[in-house]
């Protein structure tokens, strides 16, 4: 014999508490980017009354920065994050609903910018509509071939977050992909301008890829060595300084080679080694 169905007792205050529990899953799985995310002119609202349906509305924010709700008037929501204008909302429908309660839900977000500067990518401004990570954002990039995404980087308040996106772009390793944030910047550098050139008396001169850590040593061995005509204590290194010019730095490698570690100075993004010829 089934045993009859419990009797729910919903009073008004566990009612509330019910849809409070409910509201707060839906914040939870939108995750910190759409509590923290700052409205502005432009975005597409859907702002919920629970139990008002009356002062329900899909909304759009104003050249002004405002919205206009039924009943309500107008509101200031550019600048707000959603948490913050619900806040906002609950305190002025008060005037019309005992105990409002609200949700605002972002449906179209126009100040989504990401932007992208360095020769490797199309640089400039991209505009989002939806939370976005950084893979489905390179994704869109278009061709990346003359990316170097190994010293590529993403800055995020001024600070330097995240750097190589090799690994998660070629390799599929999605433990390094991560969520863009509204203002975020990526510098992808082209490979050809990082790369490390090596000539003269070199027995394999080449073009290398950039990777940290390198030291001039590293590169001349790599290289396969001096030759016979080598003047292995006068190697120049040219370096390339902000106004496009290049200075001159002199490395006496045969002393490297005899244990001086201070004149093994390390590598930078597009440094040209010179192996020059001895004339004795």
């Amino acid at each position: 014999m089934s045993l009859p169905a419990p009797k729910l007792n919903y009073t008004g205050g566990n009612m509330r508490k019910i849809i409070l529990t409910v509201i707060c899953c839906i914040f939870l799985s939108a995750g910190a980017f759409a509590k923290d995310y700052v409205i502005g002119d432009g975005d597409s609202l859907q702002i919920s009354a629970w139990g008002s349906p009356e002062l329900s509305v899909l909304t759009k924010v104003r050249p002004d920065g405002k919205i206009s709700i039924p009943a309500v008037g107008e509101i200031k929501a550019s600048g707000l994050t959603p948490m913050e204008l619900t806040g906002v909302l609950e305190k002025e429908m008060t005037k019309v609903v005992k105990t409002p309660i609200i949700t605002v839900i972002l449906t179209d977000m126009t100040n989504y910018r990401i932007f992208v500067f360095g020769k490797g990518a199309p640089a400039g401004m991209k505009t989002l509509t939806r939370e976005t990570t950084l893979l489905e954002f390179l994704s869109q990039l278009g061709s990346l071939e003359k990316a170097d995404l190994e010293n590529a980087y993403l800055i995020r308040d001024r600070k330097k977050i995240k750097s190589g996106f090799y690994q998660l772009f070629e390799k599929g390793d999605f433990s390094q992909d991560v969520v863009l944030e509204p203002n975020d910047m990526l510098f992808i550098p082209d490979i050809f301008e990082n790369r490390i050139s090596v000539v003269g008396e070199i027995r394999k001169p080449t073009t290398l890829d950039y990777r940290e850590g390198l030291t001039v040593m590293d590169i001349l061995l790599t290289a396969g060595g001096f030759t016979e005509f080598a003047k292995k204590n006068d190697v120049e290194i040219l370096r390339k300084k902000g106004n496009g010019e290049r200075t001159k730095i002199t490395v006496k490698a045969k002393d490297v080679l005899k244990g001086e570690l201070n004149e093994n100075i390390a590598i930078m993004p597009g440094d040209v080694v010179v192996v020059k010829e001895s004339l004795f």
